[in-house]
């Protein structure tokens, strides 16, 4: 056989993996989006069996997702008992705020001469503005979310995104433990609003200015009202 037929023999064989690798993708793909809609909340074990079953995938490729949001640090994977969904600890929202920081800052700073395409954030503030008026908290909480991630992808980069969905969905975990979540979003509604006006009349650098002060008030916030739990269940 010539080594070009030996190649493609090694492909088919491999074949397979690649059917198992996507699949795992994309189990962790509706995984994560769970996760930060709160559906699995910090400390709770994931039952393979029942998860399995309810997706209709093999226990090897719930495990394969499990793996990569372990690595995601969404979930935490525990000796002889299973796997878990992180509890944050204050070191993790400092480091998550350092990221974000970085990322939604600079995607302003970067813009061009406008007009900018604002679609997103724009969506996103009056998605917030419809949630609060119905008094739906968790679904202002999702728009947040939604006007950070338009926030970072004014930067037109699909690694970027794909950071700030992972980085987002992990910050979701704090917010889940608690108490009170109108307190912690319905504030910064004007805020969003505020940022995109600047945005639109192509004032960045009062819009990145806003950004910043925005980001540490909701970091200071989070990190004085977040309970004192461990990290890990013991």
């Amino acid at each position: 056989m010539t080594d070009a037929g030996l190649a493609l023999e090694e492909l088919a064989a491999d074949r397979a993996l690649l059917g198992r690798t996507s699949t795992a993708e994309r189990v962790a793909s509706i995984l994560r989006d769970r996760i930060a809609q709160g559906l699995f909340h910090p400390g709770v074990r994931l039952s393979e069996e029942r998860i399995g079953g309810a997706l209709g995938v093999s226990r090897n490729t719930l495990r394969e997702a499990f793996r990569l949001l372990t690595h995601e640090r969404l979930l935490v994977h525990r000796l002889n008992r299973g796997t878990f969904v992180r509890r944050l600890t204050e070191a993790d929202i400092l480091d998550i705020y350092r990221v974000r920081h970085l990322i939604e800052c600079a995607a302003i700073r970067g813009l061009g001469t406008p007009p900018h395409r604002l679609d997103e954030v724009a969506a996103a503030v009056r998605s917030g503005e419809e949630a609060a008026a119905k008094g739906d908290w968790k679904d202002l909480g999702t728009a947040n979310i939604r006007f950070h991630r338009a926030i970072a992808g004014l930067a037109q980069s699909t690694r970027t995104d794909d950071m700030m969905r992972a980085v987002l969905a992990e910050l979701r975990l704090a917010f889940h433990v608690m108490d009170d979540p109108r307190r912690f979003y319905e504030p910064y509604l004007s805020r969003n609003r505020e940022i995109l006006t600047a945005l639109d009349s192509g004032d960045t650098e009062r819009a990145e200015r806003l950004l910043g002060f925005y980001l540490e008030d909701s970091r200071r916030q989070l990190v004085e009202a977040y309970p004192d739990r461990p990290a890990e269940d013991d």
